[in-house]
C-alpha cells in the first residue's frame, strides 16, 4: 500500500480531483459572471427557460435562510467545514469509486460557497432556471456539485444492492 493511498484511502485521488474541478468551475464562473454583471439584478436571457443573473445570497443553498449578518455568515462557515470535515472522512472511508467522487463534489462545492463567503461576505449565485413567471431560487456550480453529490450517495445508498457495494 502506497503511502498516497494510506492518507488518502483508496480512491482518494479521485475525490480529490472532484473536489478540484468543482472548485476550479465554481470560482471560474463566478468570477466571469462577476466581470460580467455589474449589479445585483443584472441579467442575460440564454433559453426561455434559462436566463443568466447575479444574485447575492447571504443564507444557504438555492437562497434558504438569506438573512444575511456577520453571525450568520459565520454560522455559516463553520457548518460548512463541519460538512466538509465530515465528507473528507467519508472520502478517506470510501469503498467504491462512486462514493469517493460524489464525496469530493460535495467539498468542492462547500469550498466554493465558504471561499464565497469569506471574500465577498455573500455567495455569487447566477443560474437562473424558470417557467414563464415562476423561477427556481438562482444557484451555482458549488450549489449542483452539493446537490449532485448527495443525491447520488442517496440513491446509490437506497437503491444499490449490499452485495455489489
Amino acid at each position: 500500500m502506497s503511502m498516497l493511498t494510506r492518507v488518502l484511502g483508496r480512491f482518494g485521488v479521485p475525490g480529490l480531483l472532484a473536489v478540484a474541478v468543482i472548485l476550479a468551475a465554481d470560482q471560474a464562473s463566478k468570477a466571469a459572471i462577476l466581470g460580467r454583471f455589474a449589479e445585483a439584478g443584472d441579467g442575460v436571457t440564454l433559453l426561455p427557460f434559462f436566463n443568466l443573473v447575479l444574485v447575492w445570497n447571504h443564507g444557504v443553498s438555492f437562497g434558504l435562510f438569506n438573512q444575511g449578518g456577520a453571525t450568520g455568515t459565520a454560522l455559516l462557515i463553520v457548518l460548512a467545514l463541519v460538512i466538509t470535515a465530515a465528507m473528507a472522512v467519508w472520502m478517506r472511508r470510501a469503498a467504491r469509486l462512486i462514493e469517493a467522487v460524489c464525496a469530493g463534489m460535495v467539498i468542492g462545492g462547500a469550498l466554493g460557497n465558504v471561499i464565497d463567503r469569506l471574500r465577498l461576505g455573500a455567495v455569487v449565485d447566477f443560474l437562473d432556471f424558470h417557467i414563464a413567471a415562476w423561477h427556481w431560487p438562482a444557484f451555482n456550480v458549488a450549489d449542483s456539485g452539493i446537490v449532485v453529490g448527495m443525491l447520488v450517495l442517496v440513491v446509490d445508498g437506497l437503491f444499490v444492492k449490499p452485495a455489489t457495494r
